[in-house]
């Protein structure tokens, strides 16, 4: 019987594109390997970012190591699914594509049960076997832990092995392992991020879009939420507006929170929301008094873990 081979994300971040087609001359750092999404981002000037979301050209985004199963193949792109997104589109996972160049095939790679480093600084090097500086990674990239030192983790990658510096990660005994946060984990998460540029689609410490950063700051305290702020508004713990608390998730909607689901951010304690608000903004705290967000306040979800429950 042949082994089946896993397929898994070789570059810091992987953008997932709509379709085949999806990507532009000026996306040219993003789609090849070794990517330059510093060079990427900086080109993109506030009209072609806004492309990216107003285009439909962009659905989300992938952190090194993480796996995705493939569908089918067109021309060096491939479509897949993301299990470690879900998502109401696909039960499967998070669909789109990507392309091919950015995949490698690991028929080795590591099960979650196995120990896991989690990056917890905003980005990390990961150095090669001989310690010479190999890729910046993004704030919780996940990789399987072969050996422990003071100084340095051993950790496979997904082409071989590698190192990161101990200061920078986290080791769990498990992925499932990582420890539930409270509401003010989240929020203490999200806060080291205040001022970063808002990246539509965006999943890693190079950008992020408002429910990308809801995403990301759950995991970072041991839950996996849906992908998309519409479903991460159906699922977790219902909260009645009045009983929120910091580190719920509240969402927003158009026709003054009575039309289509539009926003998501996270409570921050004291009317106050943290959040990545939209193209040409950055990541911030702001009082809902007084603004569009108070009025099309709809819904807020708990997600992180209660005392005593």
């Amino acid at each position: 019987m042949a082994i089946k081979q896993k397929w898994l994300v070789a570059v810091p971040a992987a953008t997932l594109w709509t379709a085949s087609d999806s990507s532009r001359e000026i996306d040219t750092e993003a789609i090849t390997n070794p990517v330059n999404l510093d060079a990427w981002l900086e080109k993109l000037s506030y009209e072609p970012r806004l492309e990216l979301c107003d285009g439909n050209l962009v659905q989300s985004q992938l952190l090194y190591g993480e796996e995705v199963v493939v569908l089918e193949e067109r021309e060096g792109w491939v479509h897949v699914v993301v299990p470690s997104q879900p998502s109401s589109k696909d039960g499967r996972g998070y669909p789109g594509w990507l392309p091919k160049a950015q995949l490698i095939q690991n028929e080795d790679w590591k099960s979650d049960s196995e120990k896991a480093a989690v990056i917890q600084n905003k980005k990390a090097t990961l150095y090669s076997t001989d310690r010479e500086p190999e890729l910046i990674l993004s704030y919780q990239t996940v990789l399987p832990v072969l050996k422990e030192g003071a100084e340095w983790i051993q950790v496979q990658t997904p082409g071989g092995e590698g190192f990161l510096k101990s200061a920078d990660v986290k080791v769990f005994e498990s992925i499932e392992a990582i420890r539930k946060g409270s509401g003010r984990d989240i929020i203490a998460a999200g806060e080291q991020f205040i001022d970063l540029p808002y990246l539509w689609g965006g999943m890693s410490s190079y950008g992020y879009d408002c429910s990308g950063f809801s995403y990301s700051m759950c995991k970072a305290n041991g839950v996996i939420i849906p992908r998309d702020a519409h479903d991460q508004a159906e699922a977790g713990k219902p909260v009645e507006l009045d009983a929120i608390e910091p580190g719920d998730l509240l969402f927003f909607a158009y026709e003054e929170g009575k039309g289509k689901l539009h926003h998501v951010g996270i409570y921050y304690g004291d009317g106050k929301l943290l959040h990545s608000p939209n193209t040409g903004k950055s990541i911030e705290v702001i009082d809902l008094k007084d603004t569009i967000y108070e009025k099309e306040l709809c819904a807020a979800r708990r997600y992180w873990q209660e005392t005593g429950e």
